[in-house]
């Protein structure tokens, strides 16, 4: 028998972003508009099909740059500044995900130090960073007094799935400095951890543990005032990957 392509049903593959940073002490996603059906109207992640010549990392990094300006941080590359870690985080392939046609997301994890407010483009008609917590909510109003409706597609699982992935990448990996400038304090870091995690920690152990590892932080013999208070000494993010012992996340 001859191969008909007709006889296949439609079938295509897109790429989903969950984009985190932290902005205002707050963890937070990039959330565009749709302004075309399906969907029209609501919240979504950022994304879109990937197209015929290019595999899932290309899409995914052209997709971040489009929708942030952010290109992907080459670890061969660790002076390089304004890079984003990007990582593949899950495949998502119900039949009914997608009203036009049969779609498989592979949706990715960015992170990225505090962002500028982000342009619509595409199919989007606004886009913002949002809190995590609201754009998980399903009901209610958010902080802009409008009223919150789900996100579209299935992307509430894929934002819940990347922020736990983050959530737990971050107590025995070095994916939180990832949400910090090329040079921060150990107080600018520990603030990450409590945005992410939802929690506040204890100043001290915090120090002992992230300091405690060799190599997962260097001093870069600066210091800075841009907190408050005394100068903190500067640090950057160091070759170890790991952080031994983990930082365990406290339980709520």
């Amino acid at each position: 028998m001859s191969y008909d392509p007709s006889a296949f049903p439609p079938f295509a593959v897109t790429v989903d972003l969950v984009v985190l940073t932290v902005r205002r002490h707050a963890l937070c996603a990039l959330a565009v508009r749709r302004g075309e059906p399906p969907f029209q109207g609501r919240w979504a992640l950022p994304g879109g099909f990937v197209r015929a010549d290019e595999d899932l990392a290309q899409a995914a990094a052209r997709e971040l740059a489009e929708e942030t300006g952010l290109r992907v941080h080459d670890p061969a590359v660790p002076t390089q500044d304004h890079g984003a870690h990007l990582e593949q985080l899950a495949t998502y392939g119900d039949p009914k995900r997608d009203p036009r046609m049969r779609v498989v997301s592979v949706a990715h994890l960015a992170l990225a130090p505090d962002l500028p407010a982000p342009r619509a483009g595409g199919d989007a008609s606004n886009a913002r960073w949002a809190p995590v917590e609201e754009l998980l909510q399903q009901g209610g109003y958010g902080r802009d007094g409008e009223p919150v409706a789900p996100l579209a597609f299935d992307h509430a699982q894929i934002l819940w799935d990347g922020v736990e992935r983050a959530r737990s990448k971050i107590e025995y990996s070095s994916l939180a400095t990832a949400f910090c400038p090329s040079e921060f304090t150990v107080g600018e870091l520990r603030r990450v951890y409590e945005a992410v995690w939802g929690v506040a920690l204890d100043p001290r152990n915090f120090h002992r543990k992230v300091t405690g590892t060799p190599g997962f932080l260097v001093p870069t013999g600066g210091t800075t005032t841009r907190q408050g208070g005394r100068p903190a000494q500067l640090f950057r993010a160091g070759g170890a990957t790991l952080l031994n012992p983990p930082m365990l996340r406290p339980e709520v």
